[in-house]
Formats: C-alpha cells, sequence, structure tokens
C-alpha cells in the first residue's frame, strides 16, 4: 500500500492519513461495486424476483468500518429487496434505493441532517451515474473496473473489481491510513473468541 491520494494525482490504494481521518461516513454504489454488476431477474409465482451476488470479504470490511465508528450508507440507483436484505444483514447506517439514480440529492440530505460536511464522505463508485457524487466527497473512490470517466475523478484507484473484494480492499486501506486496521482486526478476532 504505498502513495498518497490527492486531488490532482490519482493512486492505486494509498489514502492521505489527514484526509483519512477526517472521514466520518463511508457510501457505496451496490452493482458493480458491492456486487460485480450482474443482475439476475426472475419470477417466482407471479413475483419478481431480482438477485444479486455479495462478497463476504466485503460484508466484513463493512462491519470493521462500523466497528471503528464510522457511519455507512448504501446509494444506489436501483431498487432491491436484495439490497434491502444485504443492508440489513450489515447494519448498514443508512440505505437510499433511488431509480432515477439522483444520487447528489439525496446524499446531500443525508450530509444535512447528520450534520456533516462533504469533505468528512468517501464514496465508492463504479459508473457514470456516480460521477456527480465522487465531484464532490472528501475521499473520491473507484473499484478496480471503473470507467475512464470514474477513474479521472477518483483519487483513490483499487486494484480489486467491484464484487470481488474492493470493498474490502477499500476498508483495509482507509483504517491503515488512520491508524486503526491492526487495533480493529485484533477486536474483531477477539469479539470472536468469547464464549457467550
Amino acid at each position: 500500500m504505498s502513495g498518497t491520494a490527492t486531488s490532482t494525482s490519482p493512486t492505486v490504494v494509498g489514502i492521505d492519513p489527514t484526509v483519512a481521518r477526517r472521514i466520518r461516513l463511508v457510501c457505496f454504489d451496490v452493482d458493480g461495486v458491492l456486487t460485480d454488476g450482474g443482475i439476475i431477474l426472475g419470477d417466482s409465482g407471479g413475483t419478481r424476483v431480482e438477485l444479486k451476488r455479495y462478497d463476504i470479504q466485503d460484508g466484513l470490511g463493512v462491519f470493521l468500518l462500523r466497528q471503528a465508528g464510522l457511519r455507512t450508507a448504501i446509494i444506489t440507483g436501483r431498487e432491491s429487496q436484495s439490497v434491502a436484505l444485504r443492508a440489513e444483514e450489515l447494519q448498514v447506517d443508512e440505505v437510499i434505493q433511488d431509480r432515477q439514480a439522483r444520487k447528489v440529492p439525496a446524499l446531500t440530505a443525508l450530509i444535512e441532517r447528520l450534520g456533516l460536511r462533504w469533505e468528512e464522505v468517501a464514496f465508492v463508485g463504479d459508473d457514470l451515474p456516480d460521477l456527480g457524487v465522487l465531484r464532490r466527497v472528501g475521499l473520491p473512490v473507484c473499484v478496480g473496473n471503473a470507467t475512464p470517466e470514474v477513474r479521472r475523478v477518483a483519487t483513490v484507484h483499487l486494484t480489486r473489481h467491484g464484487g470481488a473484494g474492493a470493498v474490502r480492499e477499500f476498508v483495509e486501506c482507509l483504517l491503515r491510513a488512520r491508524g486503526e486496521w491492526e487495533t480493529q482486526v485484533e477486536a474483531y478476532v477477539a469479539s470472536r473468541e468469547r464464549v457467550a
């Protein structure tokens, strides 16, 4: 993990510790970030069913963010019960599903409600609907298979693809830059060693 993220010089995975410590809210797109972007549509007894595949290591990454005291949010341009289920399972703090992909107004309202500033927000995206948000947040991040337009805006470029550990890669980079990775890992391990 090397390099320093700045507004003019994207890096592979390094994050400036000053920027990292400023972050209070971490937001994720879903399709192409928490998933590989594939959608399985089907019908079960006349009811529309949408399935997505999530990476288990990404899920533990989201848990570690919450354990470290950071707020988490999902902001997606699709409505899906799959997203609601995964967010509930991960205890994500905020979930915004908007079929019109109006992510800037949604995140603006969330930031105002939480009393935050744009520079205190990180967003991980991959495609054109994420551009508006990525241009405003304090820490714009893209997955390894992001579109060229998103790559140009992001200051941190992950190596892993969406749905294949990119979220976990980002969480580790962020927590390492904050000097908290080892502490959070050990706290997690200790919590799993205790007898109930």
